[in-house]
């Protein structure tokens, strides 16, 4: 099969690989589409330290299954899915817990550590297990399907906050998740929903899809801002979608006494936060790790007409480009977002 391989950082090859084998309890899935992550993005240059080549990255995808193993039930060849980025044991004690995505030993789909190697879906075929297999619905296209994991990471953060009617939420940083934040707020019931990012492009888009103010960090006092807001308390919550020190401290310091700050940008391995401001004001800081049963809400979400994730597809382009086009989002090309490559 082709396959889209990240021989060394920075360098990928379109290479001939033996298909993937499904065992007993496996699903052997032909890919028709696949998203370019942001953190693939940072991860083909090493950053990240969780793609380390060779490897096939990808984990946003969906396809058809055309084999399956033994021990499989209700799926069958022909069916369209899509599929968690999480491989786990279903035995596990955090699974048992319903915490599948704090799993020991668990796996993420296209990724790549000094504790585990996992290929991913930039390839024409993948092996996934059974029970992270969705069924896509019909008015659903696989590149819609194909983003469903992004949509559902968002979701998660927000299943771990409290949000009440009417309150004020401030995103940092309007990307692909951040987008998908937003909407999920409106559909919540946020009165007031802030973006903030610094690129005006992506706060207009902000705003179409839910957003009700938008504030460029680069040119405006942010936490100024969301005070004259809030009635000069600050917001009720905060989401931090980029992951460096800058954006975490606007997410801290834009809230008011008492909030909750959902930290889901991971980019940096460490930042600096002031724990006088975070202990003296009862902030509560917390992380949202991927996806925990989200998918098929997801899933509805988009068939519904709901969330809308082709606002934020920039490309659909053949996976034989698709080199081309992680330079182009490594470089940041001005408005492109999202990719989707097929192979």
């Amino acid at each position: 099969m082709k396959a889209l391989v990240l021989t060394e950082y920075k360098h990928f090859e379109l290479q001939d690989l033996p298909r993937p084998q499904p065992g007993p309890s496996d699903v052997l899935v032909k890919v028709q589409a696949v998203g370019i992550c942001g953190s693939d993005v940072h991860g083909m240059d090493g950053s990240s330290g969780r793609r380390i080549p060779p490897i096939v990255m990808g984990h946003e995808a969906s396809g058809i299954v055309v084999e399956t193993g033994e021990n499989v039930k209700n799926w069958h060849i022909g069916d369209r899915v899509t599929f968690d980025s999480t491989v786990y044991a279903l035995d596990d004690w955090f699974s048992r817990r319903g915490m599948y995505n704090l799993s020991d030993g668990r796996e993420v789909l296209g990724v790549s550590t000094p504790d585990f190697r996992r290929q991913g879906a930039f390839a024409e075929f993948i092996v996934v297990p059974q029970h992270i297999l969705y069924q896509i619905p019909d008015n659903v296209s696989f590149t819609q399907a194909a983003l469903v994991e992004p949509v559902a990471v968002a979701l998660h953060a927000l299943s771990l906050t409290p949000i009440q009617i009417n309150d004020t939420a401030v995103v940092v940083g309007a990307g692909m998740i951040g987008l998908f934040v937003i909407q999920a707020l409106k559909l919540a019931g946020c009165g007031s929903i802030i973006a903030v990012d610094l690129d005006d492009d992506r706060l207009a888009l902000a705003l179409k899809l839910g957003a009700t103010v938008a504030l460029n960090a680069g040119t405006q006092d942010i936490t100024a801002e969301v005070q004259a807001l809030t009635h000069g308390r600050g917001a009720d919550v905060s989401f931090e979608v980029v992951g460096i020190g800058p954006s975490v401290k606007t997410a801290i310091d834009c809230v008011r006494k008492g909030a909750t700050v959902t930290l889901v940008g991971n980019l940096s391995k460490s930042v600096d936060v002031s724990l006088q401001a975070i202990v003296t004001r009862q902030l509560r800081l917390q992380g949202s790790c991927s996806i925990n049963g989200e998918y098929e809400a997801a899933l509805d979400l988009i068939s519904s007409g709901k969330i809308n994730v082709e606002a934020i597809l920039s490309a659909e382009v053949p996976l034989t480009e698709g080199a081309n086009w992680f330079q182009r989002l490594y470089e940041k090309e001005k408005g492109l977002i999202k990719v989707v490559l097929k192979p």
